[in-house]
């Protein structure tokens, strides 16, 4: 076992989302409790409510899902962790209520959503903030520390040896092996994907010339499919290096990344560090709270190599209950009870008041024709 940064691991995706727990909203009125604690409630709140998405969000959702069930026993609330591009694929389709991406939706996304909300607008809510670890398996190597540029050159296969000078540089006084390296990456299209190569194109652009995209650009490493899948071939491998969200990283070894002149070890604080020094998407409608993340920042005690992901959902629905469920289940996630319980589970960095309140308006806007 490494002794670098260590995170427990994450009760695997599949147990109990797919499987659909009984869950249901923590509000007084069916309008969920965005501002603050939960109370105790005799909910009205009964039926189905499914979601898929992110495979990020999979330990907190776990968490939203067991919390939401405590207040309200008589809602069934499903999420499949199928990654977020799929996740989009059938929110926008209409086969979900609602969705988890790791990245905000695009134009070409945003043009179906008149459709599938029925001419209401997007809610789109960065309600799971998480930073991604860049994950290793060394064998004599207890931490690791990385500049973008080593970052880039080693995921672009330019860097093939762990004793080349470049990690040498980053890490003096370490004794590096000349193991081989393998990266290894997502094989299916993913938001933990964009967020990465969106950090290494803004941090790194001399070295890394790709856009950045949900599809891994570069070929010839290996591929796995999933959060769980990365995490899998890293702790199988010698020399192996990957990216996955943090809560999911168990026990591998997680490399400080360089920040201005020093490097900063990941944490839920240097993640919410990040996202409040970022800037609100403009051209988006009203309850639209995409944000540009500010990848290339050099401030200190800000960790950059950060995953934002959002809630989806409509602010209409033909169906009166399902608005009701969407609107009772986003409120738990977006209340002070909701953000704690993904935080002890996930490790992820509750959301700021501020974005509390901006959640709590775009909710009390979903409402049935």
């Amino acid at each position: 076992m490494k002794l670098g940064t260590r995170r427990r691991a994450a009760v695997p995706a599949a147990v109990a989302i797919a499987l659909g727990l009984s869950a249901c909203g923590a509000a007084n009125e069916q309008s969920g409790n965005t501002s603050g604690n939960t109370t105790e409630t005799d909910s009205s709140l009964s039926g189905s409510l499914a979601g898929a998405g992110a495979s990020s969000q999979a330990a907190a959702m776990e968490a939203w899902i067991a919390g939401f069930s405590a207040d309200n026993p008589d809602v069934n609330v499903s999420y499949d962790p199928v990654g977020s591009g799929g996740g989009r694929e059938q929110f926008l389709a209409g086969g979900t209520a609602f969705a988890g991406s790791d990245a905000y939706l695009k134009d070409e996304e945003l043009a179906k959503v008149a459709d599938r909300c029925e001419g209401g607008e997007l809610v789109e809510l960065p309600l799971y903030v998480s930073p991604i670890a860049v994950v290793f398996n060394l064998d004599g190597v207890e931490g690791l520390n990385l500049s973008p540029d080593t970052i880039a050159k080693i995921f672009d296969q330019k860097i093939t040896t762990w004793n080349d000078p470049a990690i040498a540089a980053d890490n003096p006084g370490v004794e590096l092996p000349n193991t081989k390296i393998t990266p290894v990456n997502r094989s299916d299209e993913s938001g933990t994907t964009e967020n990465f190569t969106e950090y290494l194109a803004a941090a790194a652009p001399s070295s890394w010339t790709y856009e950045p995209s949900g599809d891994w650009p570069v070929s010839g490493g290996e591929a796995a499919q999933g959060t769980s899948g990365v995490v899998g071939a890293v702790q199988s491998g010698n020399g192996t290096i990957g990216y996955a969200d943090a809560s999911q990283a168990g026990d591998l070894g997680i490399a400080k990344v360089k920040v201005g002149d020093e490097f900063v070890e990941y944490s839920p604080e240097a993640a919410a560090a990040v996202v409040e020094a970022s800037k609100r998407v403009e051209g988006r409608g009203e309850y639209d709270y995409a944000i540009d993340l500010a990848r290339d920042t050099e401030q200190a005690g800000t960790y950059p190599i950060v995953l934002v992901s959002y809630s989806l959902a409509c602010t209409t629905y033909s169906d009166a209950n399902t608005a009701d469920l969407v609107k009772g289940f986003l409120g738990y996630v977006a209340s002070e009870d909701g953000q704690q319980a993904a935080a002890e589970a996930a490790g992820s960095a509750p959301i700021s008041d501020t974005v509390r309140e901006q959640a709590t308006k775009a909710i009390e806007a979903i409402s049935s024709k």
